[in-house]
Protein backbone atom coordinates (compact mmCIF):
# COMPACT_ATOMS: atom_id res chain seq x y z
CA UNK A 1 0.00 0.00 0.00
CA UNK A 2 1.00 3.67 -0.86
CA UNK A 3 1.85 5.96 1.43
CA UNK A 4 -1.24 8.21 -0.19
CA UNK A 5 -3.22 5.26 -0.22
CA UNK A 6 -3.02 4.56 3.26
CA UNK A 7 -4.03 8.41 3.90
CA UNK A 8 -7.29 7.69 1.61
CA UNK A 9 -8.00 4.89 4.21
CA UNK A 10 -7.18 6.98 7.31
CA UNK A 11 -9.56 9.22 5.81
CA UNK A 12 -12.10 7.00 5.59
CA UNK A 13 -11.89 5.91 8.70
CA UNK A 14 -12.34 9.43 10.30
CA UNK A 15 -15.77 9.90 8.73
CA UNK A 16 -17.17 6.82 10.22
CA UNK A 17 -17.34 7.39 13.80
CA UNK A 18 -17.01 10.71 16.02
CA UNK A 19 -16.43 14.15 15.06
CA UNK A 20 -13.42 15.76 13.99
CA UNK A 21 -12.33 19.12 12.80
CA UNK A 22 -10.50 19.77 9.61
CA UNK A 23 -8.76 23.10 9.68
CA UNK A 24 -7.60 24.78 6.00
CA UNK A 25 -4.21 26.21 5.88
CA UNK A 26 -3.24 28.30 2.79
CA UNK A 27 0.26 27.11 2.12
CA UNK A 28 2.91 24.74 3.05
CA UNK A 29 3.96 26.59 6.44
CA UNK A 30 -0.01 26.74 8.31
CA UNK A 31 -0.04 23.38 6.55
CA UNK A 32 2.75 22.03 8.83
CA UNK A 33 1.89 23.94 11.62
CA UNK A 34 -1.55 22.56 11.69
CA UNK A 35 -0.33 19.36 11.65
CA UNK A 36 1.85 19.92 14.53
CA UNK A 37 -1.47 20.94 16.93
CA UNK A 38 -2.17 17.43 16.40
CA UNK A 39 -5.62 17.62 13.67
CA UNK A 40 -5.56 14.02 12.08
CA UNK A 41 -6.35 16.02 8.61
CA UNK A 42 -6.15 18.94 6.61
CA UNK A 43 -8.46 21.06 3.92
CA UNK A 44 -7.17 23.17 1.48
CA UNK A 45 -8.84 26.44 0.62
CA UNK A 46 -9.70 27.96 -2.44
CA UNK A 47 -9.60 31.59 -0.85
CA UNK A 48 -6.72 31.27 1.34
CA UNK A 49 -4.66 30.23 -1.19
CA UNK A 50 -5.77 32.64 -3.53
CA UNK A 51 -4.96 35.66 -1.69
CA UNK A 52 -1.97 33.77 -0.46
CA UNK A 53 -0.91 34.30 -4.65
CA UNK A 54 -2.31 37.70 -5.45
CA UNK A 55 -5.84 36.87 -6.67
CA UNK A 56 -9.40 36.87 -5.48
CA UNK A 57 -10.95 33.55 -4.42
CA UNK A 58 -12.17 31.86 -7.62
CA UNK A 59 -9.55 33.61 -9.98
CA UNK A 60 -6.94 31.06 -9.85
CA UNK A 61 -6.29 28.09 -12.71
CA UNK A 62 -6.66 24.64 -12.32
CA UNK A 63 -2.57 24.02 -12.91
CA UNK A 64 -1.95 26.26 -10.24
CA UNK A 65 -4.81 24.18 -7.86
CA UNK A 66 -3.33 21.52 -8.78
CA UNK A 67 0.72 22.56 -8.08
CA UNK A 68 -1.07 23.47 -4.34
CA UNK A 69 -2.14 20.24 -3.94
CA UNK A 70 0.85 18.48 -4.44
CA UNK A 71 2.96 20.58 -2.35
CA UNK A 72 0.87 20.47 0.56
CA UNK A 73 -0.28 17.16 0.13
CA UNK A 74 3.65 16.14 0.08
CA UNK A 75 4.66 18.79 2.89
CA UNK A 76 2.42 17.17 5.30
CA UNK A 77 1.62 13.21 7.02
CA UNK A 78 -1.80 13.60 7.69
CA UNK A 79 -4.70 13.08 5.17
CA UNK A 80 -5.53 16.20 3.17
CA UNK A 81 -9.19 17.40 0.98
CA UNK A 82 -9.33 19.51 -2.13
CA UNK A 83 -11.41 23.05 -1.95
CA UNK A 84 -11.84 22.03 -5.48
CA UNK A 85 -14.23 24.39 -6.21
CA UNK A 86 -16.30 23.78 -8.97
CA UNK A 87 -13.90 21.48 -10.98
CA UNK A 88 -12.38 24.29 -12.98
CA UNK A 89 -15.50 23.49 -15.38
CA UNK A 90 -19.22 23.54 -16.38
CA UNK A 91 -20.19 20.83 -18.22
CA UNK A 92 -19.82 17.23 -16.52
CA UNK A 93 -16.84 15.97 -18.69
CA UNK A 94 -14.64 19.09 -18.14
CA UNK A 95 -15.65 18.33 -14.16
CA UNK A 96 -14.55 14.66 -14.45
CA UNK A 97 -11.24 15.43 -16.25
CA UNK A 98 -9.97 18.11 -13.38
CA UNK A 99 -11.28 15.46 -10.72
CA UNK A 100 -8.59 12.87 -12.43
CA UNK A 101 -5.80 14.87 -12.74
CA UNK A 102 -6.16 16.15 -9.05
CA UNK A 103 -6.64 12.26 -7.79
CA UNK A 104 -2.52 12.14 -8.98
CA UNK A 105 -1.56 14.74 -6.41
CA UNK A 106 -1.16 12.97 -3.67
CA UNK A 107 -4.73 14.09 -1.92
CA UNK A 108 -7.19 12.19 0.13
CA UNK A 109 -10.34 13.87 0.01
CA UNK A 110 -11.65 16.30 -2.41
CA UNK A 111 -14.59 18.10 -2.93
CA UNK A 112 -17.24 19.99 -5.57
CA UNK A 113 -19.70 22.52 -5.39
CA UNK A 114 -22.74 23.58 -7.48
CA UNK A 115 -22.09 27.32 -7.31
CA UNK A 116 -21.94 29.29 -10.68
CA UNK A 117 -20.56 32.35 -9.73
CA UNK A 118 -23.41 34.15 -11.78
CA UNK A 119 -25.58 36.05 -9.01
CA UNK A 120 -28.87 35.81 -11.31
CA UNK A 121 -28.64 32.33 -11.23
CA UNK A 122 -25.96 31.32 -8.23
CA UNK A 123 -26.33 27.56 -8.38
CA UNK A 124 -26.16 25.09 -11.53
CA UNK A 125 -29.77 23.51 -12.52
CA UNK A 126 -30.24 20.34 -10.19
CA UNK A 127 -30.09 17.46 -13.28
CA UNK A 128 -26.59 19.25 -14.13
CA UNK A 129 -25.07 19.85 -10.47
CA UNK A 130 -25.92 16.00 -10.17
CA UNK A 131 -24.57 14.85 -13.42
CA UNK A 132 -20.93 17.27 -12.23
CA UNK A 133 -21.05 15.32 -8.94
CA UNK A 134 -21.69 11.64 -10.56
CA UNK A 135 -18.39 12.56 -13.26
CA UNK A 136 -16.45 13.18 -10.61
CA UNK A 137 -17.42 9.85 -9.19
CA UNK A 138 -16.54 8.28 -12.07
CA UNK A 139 -13.02 9.86 -12.19
CA UNK A 140 -12.25 8.62 -8.52
CA UNK A 141 -13.36 5.83 -9.06
CA UNK A 142 -11.20 4.99 -12.46
CA UNK A 143 -8.35 6.67 -10.57
CA UNK A 144 -8.42 3.70 -8.35
CA UNK A 145 -6.69 6.19 -5.52
CA UNK A 146 -9.79 5.90 -3.02
CA UNK A 147 -9.59 9.95 -2.72
CA UNK A 148 -13.17 10.64 -0.62
CA UNK A 149 -15.45 12.63 -2.68
CA UNK A 150 -17.61 15.15 -1.00
CA UNK A 151 -20.54 17.26 -2.63
CA UNK A 152 -21.28 20.52 -1.98
CA UNK A 153 -24.51 23.17 -2.15
CA UNK A 154 -23.92 26.57 -1.90
CA UNK A 155 -27.18 27.79 -1.71
CA UNK A 156 -26.29 29.68 1.99
CA UNK A 157 -23.69 31.24 0.33
CA UNK A 158 -24.93 32.20 -2.71
CA UNK A 159 -28.34 33.69 -1.92
CA UNK A 160 -30.33 31.24 -2.06
CA UNK A 161 -30.74 30.21 1.71
CA UNK A 162 -33.37 27.32 0.96
CA UNK A 163 -33.24 24.51 3.34
CA UNK A 164 -35.75 22.50 1.53
CA UNK A 165 -33.86 22.71 -1.69
CA UNK A 166 -30.44 21.90 0.11
CA UNK A 167 -31.32 18.82 1.35
CA UNK A 168 -32.88 18.03 -2.13
CA UNK A 169 -29.24 18.78 -3.67
CA UNK A 170 -27.47 17.06 -0.52
CA UNK A 171 -29.74 13.72 -1.19
CA UNK A 172 -29.37 13.77 -5.04
CA UNK A 173 -25.38 14.00 -4.47
CA UNK A 174 -25.10 11.36 -2.19
CA UNK A 175 -27.21 9.04 -4.31
CA UNK A 176 -24.79 10.06 -7.31
CA UNK A 177 -21.68 8.69 -5.07
CA UNK A 178 -20.64 11.40 -2.78
CA UNK A 179 -19.33 9.65 0.49
CA UNK A 180 -19.60 13.66 2.28
CA UNK A 181 -21.80 15.93 1.69
CA UNK A 182 -21.77 19.41 2.94
CA UNK A 183 -23.67 23.12 3.28
CA UNK A 184 -22.04 25.91 3.67
CA UNK A 185 -23.70 28.84 5.25
CA UNK A 186 -25.82 26.58 7.78
CA UNK A 187 -25.99 28.09 11.42
CA UNK A 188 -29.14 26.66 12.57
CA UNK A 189 -28.46 23.95 14.70
CA UNK A 190 -32.11 22.45 13.49
CA UNK A 191 -30.84 22.44 9.58
CA UNK A 192 -27.66 20.91 10.68
CA UNK A 193 -29.76 18.34 12.22
CA UNK A 194 -32.27 17.95 9.81
CA UNK A 195 -29.39 17.89 7.16
CA UNK A 196 -27.80 15.03 9.06
CA UNK A 197 -30.81 12.84 9.08
CA UNK A 198 -31.79 13.72 5.57
CA UNK A 199 -28.33 12.04 3.65
CA UNK A 200 -27.81 9.63 6.95
CA UNK A 201 -25.49 7.34 7.51
CA UNK A 202 -23.15 9.62 5.49
CA UNK A 203 -20.94 11.94 6.88
CA UNK A 204 -21.67 15.41 7.07
CA UNK A 205 -19.26 18.93 6.95
CA UNK A 206 -19.79 21.81 8.32
CA UNK A 207 -18.27 25.19 7.85
CA UNK A 208 -17.75 27.01 11.15
CA UNK A 209 -16.33 30.62 10.18
CA UNK A 210 -17.30 32.57 13.28
CA UNK A 211 -18.50 31.31 16.97
CA UNK A 212 -22.23 30.23 16.53
CA UNK A 213 -21.29 26.83 17.52
CA UNK A 214 -18.67 24.88 19.41
CA UNK A 215 -16.82 21.32 18.04
CA UNK A 216 -19.18 19.42 20.98
CA UNK A 217 -22.67 21.10 19.74
CA UNK A 218 -22.39 19.95 16.44
CA UNK A 219 -20.87 15.94 17.49
CA UNK A 220 -23.91 16.03 19.79
CA UNK A 221 -25.85 16.93 16.50
CA UNK A 222 -24.56 14.01 14.60
CA UNK A 223 -22.16 16.08 12.42
CA UNK A 224 -18.99 14.19 11.48
CA UNK A 225 -16.56 16.84 10.15
CA UNK A 226 -15.88 20.54 11.18
CA UNK A 227 -14.03 22.54 8.37
CA UNK A 228 -12.97 26.68 9.01
CA UNK A 229 -12.93 27.28 5.45
CA UNK A 230 -10.79 30.65 4.68
CA UNK A 231 -11.01 31.88 8.14
CA UNK A 232 -7.82 31.26 9.70
CA UNK A 233 -6.67 32.62 6.36
CA UNK A 234 -8.59 35.53 7.00
CA UNK A 235 -7.49 35.89 10.84
CA UNK A 236 -4.20 35.77 9.23
CA UNK A 237 -5.18 38.65 7.17
CA UNK A 238 -6.49 40.84 9.69
CA UNK A 239 -3.55 40.77 11.99
CA UNK A 240 -1.51 41.66 8.89
CA UNK A 241 -3.89 44.19 7.75
CA UNK A 242 -4.24 45.99 11.33
CA UNK A 243 -0.77 46.71 11.67
CA UNK A 244 0.04 47.47 8.28
CA UNK A 245 -2.59 49.87 8.26
CA UNK A 246 -1.35 51.72 11.60
CA UNK A 247 2.14 52.23 10.36
CA UNK A 248 1.16 53.65 6.96
CA UNK A 249 -1.91 55.95 8.33
CA UNK A 250 0.17 57.18 11.76
CA UNK A 251 3.35 56.14 11.75
CA UNK A 252 3.03 54.21 14.70
CA UNK A 253 3.60 50.48 15.39
CA UNK A 254 1.55 49.46 18.71
CA UNK A 255 -0.08 46.61 16.57
CA UNK A 256 3.10 44.95 16.64
CA UNK A 257 3.62 44.55 20.55
CA UNK A 258 1.32 41.27 20.38
CA UNK A 259 3.33 39.53 17.65
CA UNK A 260 4.31 35.98 18.17
CA UNK A 261 8.40 36.66 18.63
CA UNK A 262 10.04 35.55 15.56
CA UNK A 263 12.38 32.78 18.05
CA UNK A 264 9.07 31.14 18.90
CA UNK A 265 8.18 30.50 14.96
CA UNK A 266 11.75 29.68 14.09
CA UNK A 267 11.52 26.88 16.70
CA UNK A 268 7.61 25.28 15.02
CA UNK A 269 9.90 25.04 11.95
CA UNK A 270 13.30 23.93 13.21
CA UNK A 271 11.23 20.79 14.71
CA UNK A 272 9.63 20.10 11.06
CA UNK A 273 13.62 19.90 9.60
CA UNK A 274 14.99 17.98 12.90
Amino acid sequence: MSEFTARCRAFHQLHERGCFVIPNPWDVGSARVLEQLGFKALATTSAGFAWSRGHADNRVTVEMTLEHLRAISNAVDVPVNADFGGGFGIASEAVGHHVEQAATTGIAGLSIEDSTGDSAEPLYEFRLAVDRIKAARRAIDTSGTGVLLTARTEGFVAGRPDIKETIRRLTAFADAGADCLYAPGLRSLDDIKAVVAAVAPKPVNVLVSTDFTTVAELAAAGVRRVSVGGALARAAWTGFLRASREIAERGTFASLKDAVPGVDINRLFDEQSS
